[in-house]
């Protein structure tokens, strides 16, 4: 089996991590402003009174902004990971279906791995071993 290689990009994971992380930029720009319009579906799902939705939607935007720029894109990372977090303990307490948490779980390999797969210098402080 073929690893990453720590230090080079090989176009494949250079694109296959664009696609990632555009995917998942997307995605979390669509739940930001989805929270900011509040319809009553979202503000149900969430499990939060409206005063609580907008500020969860200015948290996740700005997150993902930090995470769709190259330079701060770890920070990005790290923030929209404590913020999936926080919605596994919300889905925990209200008693939510599993695969809501799952899907959390989904989301944040995925912003991990399109971010890996992408940066060298993520992959050289996180290799991948044999």
């Amino acid at each position: 089996m073929q690893y990453p290689s720590p230090t080079g990009n090989s176009r494949a994971m250079l694109w296959t991590g664009r696609v990632i992380v555009t995917l998942a930029v997307l995605f979390f720009l669509f739940d930001g402003f989805m929270k900011l319009i509040k319809p009553d579906l979202v503000i149900k799902a969430t499990g939060w009174h409206a005063g609580v939705v907008i500020g969860l939607g200015v948290t996740l935007l700005i997150s993902t902004i930090l995470y769709a720029i190259p330079r701060t894109s770890v920070l990005g990372a790290i923030l929209i990971t404590g913020y999936l977090g926080g919605a596994m303990a919300t889905n925990l307490f209200l008693k939510s279906p599993v695969w809501f948490n799952c899907l959390a779980m989904v989301y944040g390999v995925l912003l991990w791995g399109g971010l890996f797969l992408r940066d060298p210098q993520l992959r050289a402080i996180l290799p991948v071993r044999r």
